[in-house]
């Protein structure tokens, strides 16, 4: 089970990394739901920007897999905030979309993103990103993801 370590009154004590999802896609939201809990990650859902927004201020994640294309707060927006506030630095942030052009991710990176990846998108890409973003958060070194697109057999999720 992947663990952040926290300083607590008896010592240092292990927590489980926290996931937020944030798709208003419910197929890709419950994939991912599934994927994230199956390697052992806290997971919480949201379905649009406003409720983003309020989950990462009531209980900051470990890490944040943010749709680009949602109501109520795009993913560029909801990126923006977070990286504007300095107590959201420990917030690593993902980029899923269907916006894979190259425009897009460079977009998406400028603004504070850690990893960019596209739909459709294979499981395994996701598993990874999330390891490796985690891997960075810690301070050891990690190469960056980037987009790609899926090898042929790749899930659609």
């Amino acid at each position: 089970m992947p663990q952040r370590p926290e300083d607590g009154p008896h010592g240092r004590i292990y927590m489980a990394t926290s996931v937020l999802i944030a798709d208003d896609d419910p197929s890709i939201s419950r994939a991912l739901s599934f994927l994230m809990q199956r390697e052992g990650h806290e997971v919480r859902t949201v379905t649009d920007g406003e409720q983003a927004l309020a989950a990462i201020e009531m209980q900051p994640p470990d890490v944040v897999l943010l749709d680009i294309m949602m109501p109520k707060g795009n993913g560029y927006e909801i990126c923006r905030t977070l990286r504007a506030n300095p107590s959201y630095d420990g917030v690593r942030i993902v980029m899923l979309t269907a916006k894979g052009g190259e425009a897009d991710q460079r977009v998406g990176m400028a603004l504070g993103a850690d990893a960019y990846i596209s739909k459709p998108f294979a499981i395994g890409e996701v598993v990874s990103c999330v390891k490796d973003v985690l891997a960075r958060r810690r301070g050891r070194t990690a190469p960056p993801e980037r987009a790609r697109r899926p090898k042929a057999g790749a899930a659609n999720a």
